[in-house]
């Protein structure tokens, strides 16, 4: 009786152990996944708000690219939606969410005769 009491007890410290060694491995595994769906939320939330930023940012007269690939200037907007105008004269209303973001205005090296001011040495720049 006491060999079978024996061998019940090594087989069920056996199957706890089998159990323990699937854990071991499962549970980096957890580990990781839990890890990657946080950083995931984090930065698809951080993305979120800086959609919103720029949607209650928008004013009349900002140029703008909508996720279709457009270009456009801001003529008008409401709470859910915004009017483009996408040529001289041809306004479309589109929705707040179709906008992608704001075209900066270039800024380039040239004064206000469009000449390209140099630096440099004028020597170098005289043909001899």
């Amino acid at each position: 009786m006491s060999h079978c009491r024996t061998a019940a007890s090594r087989a069920g410290r056996d199957g706890r152990l089998a159990v323990m060694d699937q854990l071991v491995v499962f549970l980096p595994l957890l580990v990781i996944l839990a890890a990657f769906m946080f950083f995931a939320s984090r930065r698809q939330k951080r993305a979120m708000q800086a959609t919103i930023d720029l949607h209650e940012s928008l004013r009349i007269g900002d140029r703008v690219h909508t996720t279709s690939g457009l270009q456009a200037t801001v003529t008008g907007i409401t709470d859910d939606t915004v009017d483009l105008e996408i040529a001289p004269g041809v306004v479309t209303t589109w929705m707040k969410l179709a906008i992608r973001d704001r075209i900066e205005p270039d800024v380039d090296d040239r004064d206000d005769d469009g000449v390209e001011q140099t630096t440099g040495d004028p020597e170098r720049l005289t043909n001899d």
